[in-house]
């Protein structure tokens, strides 16, 4: 994705902006339909917490998400959006407090530098409505290396039936 798409999805786009976005298995171009809603529209459909994290890019207290226990077989979606991100595979348990996982649903996360603290971190957002889900960090496990740390709260899981 160049620099121009991602900077409108994070905020300067209008609404109905197509993002290109190519599934893992069959390799194929699909097309992700940006939302973007007025901040009063977010506080009605999220709670106060789903809204500090996700709109304002707030940080969930560590070992408070149900989440960081999951472990059935399922898709982890955007709370905000309910957009696919991870696949249940791809979580492991990092040990930080946080659902974590080494590997996105290929395009439907995007990233951005992050300097509120002394570093720099890559702070991760749906690709979809721009809702901030955590930061991703080059010390993962195999194959990737990766590790998203997300707030459980911006997530919703939803289990694959058996």
């Amino acid at each position: 994705m160049n620099r121009r798409i991602f900077l409108l999805a994070l905020g300067g786009a209008t609404a109905g902006l197509l993002l290109p976005v190519r599934t893992t298995a069959a390799k194929e171009t699909i097309m992700i339909e940006t939302i973007e809603k007025t901040e009063a529209q977010w506080r009605e459909l999220l709670t106060a917490e789903q809204f500090e994290v996700l709109r304002e890019e707030g940080t969930e207290r560590a070992f408070s998400s149900a989440l960081n226990q999951e472990k059935r077989a399922g898709v982890f979606h955007c709370a905000a959006c309910d957009l696919p991100l991870f696949l249940s595979e791809a979580k492991y348990d990092s040990g930080t407090g946080w659902p974590s996982f080494f590997a996105s649903i290929e395009q439907h996360v995007a990233t951005k530098k992050d300097f509120k603290l002394i570093w720099p971190r890559t702070e991760y957002h749906c690709a979809r409505c721009s809702g901030h889900q955590g930061h991703v960090f080059d010390d993962g496990p195999k194959p990737t290396g990766k590790r998203f740390c997300n707030n459980g709260v911006a997530l919703i899981f939803k289990a694959t039936d058996a």
